[in-house]
């Protein structure tokens, strides 16, 4: 088993968008959140992405049944909301923290598992971004609210701006640990930005 730097950084990730999830359930006014629902959105946030990649790729089983360390990094994501639920959710809410850091961990490291199967640049980019902002889908699914891709803050297009970059330097043969940096921070400042500046793409006018 690969226990590289990006390996534990993918933990992190994995991690954090479990605490996104299940504190997205907590906030949640509408629904009465038991332990078990709580845990289940931030398990189904935190593996959705990174499934539909592995299902797209052929890459069988799948990255949380073959690793038990991702359920582990899950359920402490799990665990830390349980015991901070106040410090957690303020922090989500004024930071929007947890989304943020994931899609960027997620957007490179599911680009570079593409690229480890062999798939081209556009669709090394496609998968990368699937894996960062799939999981987030479900969660505001589950949640009843509009996924943030179907909003005016720019989301997607920071986590396919990432995994250019990422392909970019890959291409150079850039330092593989300072390129996930990089490429994953593009993605946080790109999105930090557009919600600091209320910035969003241009849209398509029906005539």
């Amino acid at each position: 088993m690969d226990f590289s730097f990006s390996y534990y950084i993918g933990l992190a990730g994995i991690m954090v968008f479990a605490i996104s999830g299940a504190v997205a359930a907590l906030e949640h006014k509408e629904h009465h959140h038991d332990v078990f629902s709580v845990f289940f959105t931030g398990f189904i946030t935190a593996i959705g992405g990174g499934t539909l990649r592995d299902i797209t790729l052929g890459n069988y089983p799948v990255s949380w049944v073959k690793d038990e360390n991702i359920l582990w990094a899950i359920f402490l994501g799990f665990l830390l909301v349980i015991f901070f639920p106040k410090r957690l959710t303020k922090l989500r809410s004024e930071l929007f923290l947890f989304d943020t850091l994931g899609i960027g961990i997620y957007t490179v490291l599911g680009t570079r598992i593409a690229l480890d199967h062999g798939v081209n640049f556009f669709a090394s980019a496609l998968l990368g971004m699937i894996s960062a902002i799939f999981g987030g889908v479900i969660r505001d699914t589950l949640m009843n609210e509009v996924p943030f891709i179907f909003r005016k803050e720019i989301y997607a297009t920071a986590c396919l701006a990432g995994a250019i970059l990422y392909l970019i330097l890959h291409s150079l043969q850039f330092d593989g640990n300072l390129n996930l940096i990089l490429s994953a921070s593009v993605v946080v400042i790109i999105r930090i930005t557009a919600v600091k500046y209320n910035l969003g793409l241009p849209k398509i006018k029906i005539f």
